[in-house]
């Protein structure tokens, strides 16, 4: 079952439409509905392309969020051979909202520690919605120092709408704990690349996405804060997301002319959840590429260049 957003309505209908058709051919073999169906697929593939042709930033925001995009969890077993996932901060507990551990990419032994959001309520709640508590980057800074022992390129998938703003979260330390993952990531000696897959909210993605390569798929969404959450604080009105969404400027193709992001990924038509399985793939080919770009690189070399990189942001306008 599709789930359609809500600038999907009209689509909703004609493909609904197009399934009606064909339920009723499948019911009563004299009926030649075909033909009609057939013209309401041309129709909905039509006004498919016409939605996706030119989103607006708070619709990029509403695909970015859809729930039946693939998760961490779904490009790790369709990406990565050989998982094993390593858990705990050594410190307080394991934080579920982070996968990561040692994996292989095609023969190319890797680190990948991700954001998992969840697929339905139960393992939702169990992943905290993909929001970290500050274990769970701690989790993360221990996979990255092991990475950095072994010389193993590490992968981060971001998706989160942020990080767990919680008063438990609060009292061990989280904003340091995100400080630390980012530090971290500078101090790298090992390639380091990161794909934002939906959301890429606030610090809470910052903290992984410290590399040197930041790729974005086409309709995923990179911002200092949600668009509600903006819209709250200048104009003390939420409804105003889709005024605080284009000032945001938090598409990959802004931040891509901004140099913030380094490339984009393009997605199906329709969104990633259309075909998640091509979209995983696309990943995958990407992240073999820019891996074998980056191994060419000294240790010194992919410092200095991630250092660099974050240094020169600020320099490039939407107007360059």
């Amino acid at each position: 079952m599709t789930n359609y957003l809500e600038f999907e309505r009209p689509l909703a209908e004609i493909e609904d439409k197009a399934e009606e058709l064909r339920a009723m051919g499948r019911d009563n073999e004299d009926m030649d509905i075909e033909a009609e169906a057939k013209a309401l697929d041309k129709k909905a593939r039509a006004l498919l392309d016409e939605l996706y042709a030119k989103l607006t930033p708070w619709r990029k925001c509403q695909v970015a969020r859809h729930p039946d995009r693939p998760h961490c969890k779904d490009y790790i077993q369709e990406l990565f051979q050989e998982y094993t996932p390593l858990a705990g901060d050594r410190n307080f507990a394991d934080d579920h909202s982070i996968m990561g551990g040692l994996a292989r990419l095609g023969d190319r032994p890797v680190v990948v520690i991700g954001h998992e959001k969840g697929h339905d309520t139960k393992s939702r709640i169990a992943r905290n919605f993909g929001m970290a508590r500050p274990e769970g980057y701690r989790k993360a800074i221990r996979l990255m120092d092991l990475a950095n022992r072994f010389g193993l390129p590490v992968i981060s998938l971001v998706d989160t709408p942020g990080a767990f703003p919680g008063k438990g979260a609060e009292e061990r330390g989280q904003s340091e704990a995100i400080a630390r993952s980012t530090e971290k990531c500078l101090q790298l000696t090992v390639p380091l690349i990161s794909v934002i897959i939906g959301e890429g909210g606030s610090g809470g993605a910052v903290a992984f996405a410290t590399a040197n390569r930041l790729v974005m798929l086409e309709h995923s969404i990179y911002s200092v804060i949600s668009p509600e959450g903006c819209a709250s604080i200048l104009w003390k009105d939420a409804e105003k997301m889709r005024e605080a969404a284009e000032a945001l400027r938090l598409t990959a193709q802004d931040l891509t002319t901004l140099g913030i992001c380094d490339q984009i990924i393009a997605e199906p038509k329709g969104g990633a959840h259309r075909d998640p399985k091509s979209t995983m793939q696309a990943v995958g080919q990407t992240l073999a590429k820019l891996l074998d770009e980056l191994g060419k690189k000294k240790p010194d070399s992919l410092m200095k260049d991630r250092r660099q990189k974050f240094l020169d942001m600020g320099t490039k306008g939407l107007a360059s």
